[in-house]
Order: C-alpha cells, then structure tokens, then sequence
C-alpha cells in the first residue's frame, strides 16, 4: 500500500491528465459514480475513473499499479455481482466509451468497451444487420460477450463469443494489447468465456448477421394453465425452427398497456415467441400457444431493438439472480418448475423463467470455455424486488429453484446469470480442464490477480 503522500501525489496527476472526470469518496458526485443497477450492491472505490478513451485507460491501470490498487472495470454496471465496483479498487469507467461503428459490407461491428446492448441493436438496425445481444438494452456489451453471451438470437447465430472476432484491451502491466484468431490466439481464446479476468476491454469486433425482419408472440395466462403452457411451448422450440427462441415465465403482471388492470400485480404465466423472421410465419409457429386460453396477447413484427428493451430493469431494484442448465424438460421437470413458480414472490419484479438452448448454440465451437452450450434448456430464477424487507424471502426462492433443478441439471452454468456462487461455481462455468488452461493464461497477463472483481480465475 502505497504512503498518503504518494497517493495524494498520484491521484492529484491523474485528475490533470486523465480527460475524463476522477472521483475520489469525499468528492461531489461520488455515490451517484459508483451507483450500479444491482441496489444491493454497495461498494466504495477508492478512485472513479471515468476513462473517455484507451489512453485513459492506461492511465488508469499504470495509476492503479503504481499505488499498488487492484482495479475494477466498468462497462454497463449490469453484472449481478457487482463486479463493476470493488472496495477500495481503481474503477475504471468506461461508460463515456461507447461508439460502435458497422461495417455493412464485411458486416463486422467494432464496439467500444462502454457500449450497451442498445447501442449496438441501434446502430446495426438501420443495415438490416445484428448479433447476438443480451436481454435487455441496458446490458454492457463488453462484459456480456467476454462471458458468453446468450440472448434472443443465440439459436439462430449462437452465442456472443461464437461471433467474437477480435478484442483491444489493456492489460495489468497498463499496456495495450490485441487478440484474435492469429495474434495471440491463447488470449484469445481465453476471453471466449473467461470475463474481465485478462484486461480491460476498451473495443470488440463481432461479426453481424441479416436479419431483415423480427417478429414475437408474447402471451399472458392464468397460473392453473401454467403446466399446459410448458409442455406446449417445450414441444414447439423442440419441432421448431433455429429462428425461434423466447422464454416460458412466472411473473407479477406489470402496469403495461397490453396487462388488463385487473390483472396487474397478480401471478401470471407469460410465454414469449420471439422469430427471426416474417410475421406470417410466426403466426403460424406460434398457433399452438395462441390455441390455449389466454388473458393477453401481442403479436407481431416489432424492431429487434425495441424488444430488447421489453425487460430493462428499473433503477433502484434488488437484484438476486441464479441458473441451472438443464440435460431435457421431461413432464416431471415440468411440473417442478410450474410448482415453484406458483411460489414466485407477488408483486415483485422477480421472474421464474425457462429458456431453450438447441440450434446453433449447441452446433457452436466447443473448444471455448463454455460448457454449458450443450445443454438443451436452461432455468432461470432472477429475483428482483424494491423493498429490503423482501430480501430473505427473494433469496431463499431463487435458491429453492436451484434445488429443484438439481436432478435435471448438467451442472453446468452461464456465469453472466450468477452472482458470487464460490469457486466451484465458476468452474462449473468454465469446466474444469478449461479452468486450468484459463489459469495459465491469467498468469501470464495477470499474475498479480489485479482484475479480481469479476468470477475471478486465480493465477496458476
């Protein structure tokens, strides 16, 4: 640790040289800097650096080095864990960096390190081009795609690091660094999965796919038709197309225009068709779902974009979340899970969701240090509430949908939808073998475990 005197010394030229703003905790504007979506996160920085470029980057980790500080890198701030503060780290804030620039013609994006899931949707739709994105547009590109990355298209173009092509980052020496298929390759192929462990991500380059047309069938049902609804949506993906993707949910029916108002803040079974294709043949895929009884509907063509905005967090929400991945959803299945999202914590934001895997995840590259892609369905418990007071009772869900699964998991898991679950966990999301070989990696680019606030991979 470094004395008071040299701390003072170094934090003083960084103000003067960064561009961006620095925060330090008594100065104005800290707590609003170190705010993240998660409300249970409540983590005090030693520096906020707010970066607007790789340069300050480098000077946020030569900064963090010379001071003998770990450092905490922050894209979107949407990591359930909280990764992106660290107590009495360097916070390297990226959010200033988000330009992402498309290339219609080699159809490439390169996406700064700062950019949300909604910059990108918007800046490839005007092409008629997109990637596979995460869930909701507030979501961090760069920490999604580093961890995996799964979201409504991954069936038709797999997962994120599927279409990985490049990445610029920082390391922990404070020096920049390139990583692809030919230059340095086992870097490269470390952050197929492996997080925020190796660098700080200032640019990716993903490749882009046409989809000229997108379309959804979400569906609200009374909770008694919630087992007929399962098996019935189980049995569409399973014939389906690798166009189709969404999700069966257990949800508090949101204040939204198409939720009667009886129905609001009442237990409802949701389904959601998403298609990567015309209306008309999404009307026709989904007719099985529209044949049940059901209290609301919404169906049609709607703007990738604009469905990628359909389950943003309000800010403020507690935030406790898990997965299990799934080896089927056999009728026993079902009816654990429709049991357990009976029990969902009404009204709260909390969802029981079930999401199909399959198609082009499955069909991916297995050499990458995600092990979970195999698995043809995954459970996620995602609890989100406002009130502390709802806090035992929220955890204790999620953690009793996690118990249920066990007898059909593969136990495997996407560490994006996890908050810290112990090393053990981790490696159930990297696999074993892949955790060493990452190990090994981490110790060439990061033998010091400077970036340590992430699902950390400890230096072999």
């Amino acid at each position: 640790m470094a004395s008071p005197s040299k701390a003072g010394a170094a934090l003083a030229a960084l103000r003067e040289e960064l561009s961006g703003d620095v925060f330090a905790p008594d100065d104005p504007g800290y707590d609003e800097a170190r705010t993240v979506f998660n409300a249970m996160v409540d983590r005090r920085p030693a520096v906020i650096a707010q970066c607007v470029d790789e340069a300050d980057v480098v000077r946020t980790v030569r900064f963090a080095r010379d001071l003998d500080l770990p450092v905490a890198v922050r894209g979107g701030g949407h990591s359930v864990a909280g990764s992106a503060l660290g107590d009495g780290a360097v916070v390297a804030d990226l959010r200033h960096m988000r330009a992402v620039t498309v290339d219609p013609g080699a159809r490439t994006v390169r996406i700064a390190g700062g950019a949300t899931m909604s910059d990108l949707d918007r800046a490839c739709a005007p092409f008629a081009l997109a990637t596979t994105g995460g869930r909701a547009s507030t979501t961090g590109v760069g920490g999604f795609v580093l961890g995996g990355g799964s979201g409504w298209l991954d069936r038709a173009f797999g997962l994120a690091v599927d279409n990985l092509l490049g990445v610029d980052l920082v390391t922990a020496e404070g020096t920049r660094a390139h990583a692809d298929a030919d230059d340095n390759p086992e870097l490269f192929w470390a952050l197929h999965g492996g997080g925020g462990n190796f660098g700080v991500a200032t640019a990716l380059t993903l490749s882009l796919h046409d989809l000229p047309d997108f379309s959804i069938a979400l569906l609200l049902y009374q909770p008694e038709f919630g087992r007929e609804v399962t098996r019935t949506y189980r049995e569409l993906i399973t014939a389906g197309p690798d166009e189709a993707s969404g999700m069966v949910v257990y949800l508090t029916g949101p204040p939204a225009e198409f939720v009667p108002p009886h129905l609001v803040g009442t237990l409802l079974v949701g389904s959601l068709l998403t298609y990567a294709g015309s209306e008309a043949d999404l009307r026709k895929l989904a007719e099985p779902m529209l044949a049940l009884p059901h209290e609301a509907a919404v169906v049609g063509a709607m703007p990738y974009a604009e469905v990628q905005c359909m389950l943003d967090d309000p800010p403020g929400m507690r935030n406790y979340w898990s997965a299990e991945y799934l080896t089927g959803v056999p009728d026993e299945f079902v009816e654990v899970y429709c049991a357990r999202g009976e029990a969902v914590p009404v009204p709260t934001g909390t969802m029981h969701a079930l999401f199909p895997q399959g198609g082009a995840i499955a069909a991916g590259p297995h050499d990458y240090p995600v092990p979970y892609r195999d698995a043809p369905w995954g459970v996620h418990p995602f609890g989100l509430w406002e009130d502390p007071a709802d806090d035992e009772r929220c955890v204790a869900w999620v953690r009793d949908v996690r118990t249920d699964a066990r007898p059909w998991s593969t136990g495997d898991v996407y560490l994006n939808f996890i908050g810290d679950e112990g090393t053990d966990r981790v490696v159930a999301g990297l696999g074993a073998e892949n955790a060493r070989r990452l190990a090994d990696v981490k110790r060439h680019y990061d033998p010091d475990n400077v970036f340590r606030f992430n699902h950390n991979i400890k230096p072999a």
